[in-house]
């Protein structure tokens, strides 16, 4: 039982760790309701596999410098991404009872995923060792770190939607003042990532 019980404490640690795409499922699910939280939230089953592989086949052997350029990209994305969110604090949350198409979600929960490099350094670095040590042992314990990891990755923000779907209902005051911070969330991890991308490459 040693490595799905590390594959929790890793998915539920990663899942609610901050980062974009934890503040993307926060600002979306304020904005528009649970369910696009929830589609956002979901992006990492749609993504890891190509990262997987990208971090063993490819970005391994990449020099540090590219990741620093990736997150780089991500930041300026996920900047984007918190911008729009502010320009949205002033409307009201009728304005905002059309929701997204779910493509949409799901493509701007796939691109923060995607342009974020702690994916490809988690698998490169820890992930993959770990499944290669744990299918060694049994194949059950490589399926059951898998399952229990992405069970808690997932998980974790599918229960923050479901949460914060409940205040939508909130005073308008207050509301604006959630998607006010929802975009500050997002500000923040679009300068974390720019920042450390400029401490890589300098």
């Amino acid at each position: 039982m040693f490595y799905p019980f590390l594959g929790f404490s890793l998915g539920l640690s990663a899942g609610l760790a901050p980062g974009p795409l934890l503040a993307l499922v926060i600002q979306r699910t304020l904005r528009y309701g649970a369910m696009s939280g929830l589609r956002i939230a979901i992006a990492p089953l749609l993504t890891d596999l190509p990262i997987v592989v990208l971090s063993l086949m490819v970005i391994s052997r990449l020099p540090a410098f590219y990741l620093h350029i990736m997150m780089g990209l991500g930041g300026l994305f996920v900047l984007w991404l918190a911008v729009e969110a502010w320009l949205e604090t002033g409307e009201s949350l009728e304005e905002a009872t059309t929701p997204p198409q779910a493509q949409q979600d799901l493509l701007r929960g796939m691109m923060v995923n995607f342009l974020n490099p702690h994916p490809y350094l988690f698998w490169g670095a820890v992930g993959a060792p770990l499944v290669v040590q744990a299918w060694k042992q049994s194949p059950w314990q490589a399926v059951g770190f898998i399952t229990m990891f992405y069970l808690l990755l997932v998980g974790s923000k599918v229960i923050l939607a479901l949460v914060l779907g409940r205040f939508r209902n909130m005073p308008p005051w207050i509301y604006r003042r959630a998607m006010q911070l929802s975009a500050l969330l997002l500000f923040g991890a679009g300068i974390f990532m720019l920042y450390s991308a400029w401490l890589g490459v300098a």
